[in-house]
């Protein structure tokens, strides 16, 4: 019954998210509902203030500051108008006959570059609009576009990425955000190569059936994108070297801790102060806050006299990473809860012999199911290792598979289902291009999971033969 139990809790979990209702309410109230058809009923609420709120406290404490940094680094990008400049020469370089070329560019510059993914979909629609109007390229087009820029390769696969979903498993695993470069590259470069070679057999079928732009009410709609769009309001004068300095310092600075002074230091001196603190599973985290804290520093300063409201921009970030963590942290909860339930024993023991000879396998099925019920790759990613990711650290060690291999995989497998209908992500990204998902799911769904899977086989294949590179 308890198996039972919590299969209905997340069934409940993924309908009424995407009924649209705050998880920050489902996750506790999804895991009451699995206790207390779990007949666990006297324990109801040792299980919240301990077990949920304990699980959500420790996820806060790890990556409060991830969530953060990087909420204000995209805000501040966006205000400062470097975002906008950036997108501006990728657009008058390339320009409208590569049209979805030159938006797949501009989104991964900057989600790359550590910019918010929300944030750069708006700062990169009426850029988008324009180019596929003047393209002659349908607009249900515009959301896999701006999807297969933002939310795949620059969020999973490419070395170095900032996104939480690559930071994620650093503390588990003890790894880094560059783990497995050389596979991280194949694998995005997969996905980047299908993605684009989709996008314009679909571009070109619309052309030879005569289908243009559309008839859409971009007159209101650009109305409301003035209004909501920060990058709209900024400065745009901003030279394109400035721009492009805090995201290279992103990927330098992190670079440079992660192999050049961290590995030269000797952390001995922690042990009397800090004796719960294991050096080798935080410096990943130090350097990924330092490049943040680094970069947010140098746009503050670049912009120094340009910013319409220094004070709003900074707070209008610093609130903005509120309800991500929070989400993300409650989810966290819903999981140790459901990890602490009877039933979970037979769940976990069926996840782990998915494959029993290749915990890559067993992984990757494990991040895509609970990426996918939750609709969110960080949640469905944190609860998976946060119940999970002993254990597959344990068999790899066993098979000689090494972690950073483990941590590609994982981050990789949680950018596949995480886009399910349901998704927010999803959600979101049709409401700013004022489409339903009749008109660009289908294609969206091509970018963000079938070109995801697709190289993660690869990426799995490679790493059973040839080990992490």
């Amino acid at each position: 019954m308890s198996t039972l139990a919590i299969v209905i809790s997340l069934a409940g979990l993924m309908f009424l998210a995407y009924r649209g209702i705050s998880v920050l309410l489902l996750a506790p109230l999804m895991a009451a509902v699995a206790v207390l058809l779990s007949g666990d009923l006297g324990h109801m609420l040792p299980l919240y203030t301990s077990t949920f709120m304990g699980a959500l406290g420790n996820y806060m404490l790890q990556f409060f500051p991830v969530f953060l940094l990087g909420a204000l680094f995209g805000q501040l990008m966006a205000d400062s108008g470097a975002a906008t400049a950036i997108s501006h020469w990728i657009m008058r370089v390339l320009g409208e006959k590569h049209a979805i070329l030159t938006v797949v560019l501009a989104c991964a510059v900057l989600t790359y570059g550590g910019v918010s993914l929300f944030v750069v979909a708006f700062a990169i629609y009426p850029i988008a609009k324009s180019l596929f109007r003047a393209a002659h390229v349908p607009k249900r087009l515009i959301p896999p576009t701006i999807a297969l820029g933002s939310f795949t390769f620059t969020m999973t696969a490419l070395p170095g990425t900032p996104s939480i979903q690559n930071a994620i498993p650093i503390p588990y695993y003890g790894t880094n955000v560059f783990a497995a470069p050389g596979l991280g590259i194949i694998g995005g470069m997969t996905m980047l190569a299908l993605g684009l070679w989709w996008l314009q057999s679909r571009a070109a079928k619309a052309r030879v059936a005569g289908e243009g732009y559309g008839d859409h009410d971009d007159a209101v709609e650009q109305g409301l994108h003035e209004e909501s769009d920060p990058a709209l309001h900024s400065r745009r004068d901003l030279p394109l070297l400035l721009a492009l300095l805090p995201l290279v310092l992103v990927i330098a600075v992190n670079a440079l801790l992660t192999y050049g002074v961290f590995p030269q230091m000797d952390f001995g001196f922690l042990k009397d102060r800090f004796p719960a603190v294991n050096p080798a599973k935080q410096t990943g985290l130090w350097a990924l806050i330092l490049s943040l804290a680094v970069a947010c520093a140098a746009l503050v300063l670049l912009g120094l006299g340009r910013w319409r409201n220094l004070k709003e921009s900074v707070n209008k970030g610093v609130l903005g990473s509120m309800l991500p963590i929070f989400n993300t942290a409650s989810e966290v909860g819903y999981g140790a809860v459901i990890a602490s339930l009877a039933g979970f024993a037979i769940i976990r023991e069926a996840v782990l012999n998915v494959a029993p000879h290749n915990p890559l396998i067993s992984e990757a099925v494990a991040m895509n199911v609970l990426a996918g019920i939750t609709g969110s790759s960080s949640g469905g990613l944190s609860i998976a290792l946060s119940t999970l990711g002993k254990d597959y650290l344990a068999m790899a060690a066993q098979l000689g598979i090494s972690p950073e291999l483990l941590h590609r995989v994982a981050v990789m497998a949680a950018g596949c289902f995480d886009t399910l209908p349901h998704s927010g992500a999803i959600i979101t990204l049709l409401s700013i291009c004022g489409l339903t998902h009749r008109q660009s799911y289908g294609n969206i769904a091509i970018m963000t999971i079938g070109a995801p899977l697709l190289s993660l086989v690869l990426v799995i294949t490679l790493g059973t033969m040839f080990g992490s590179f």
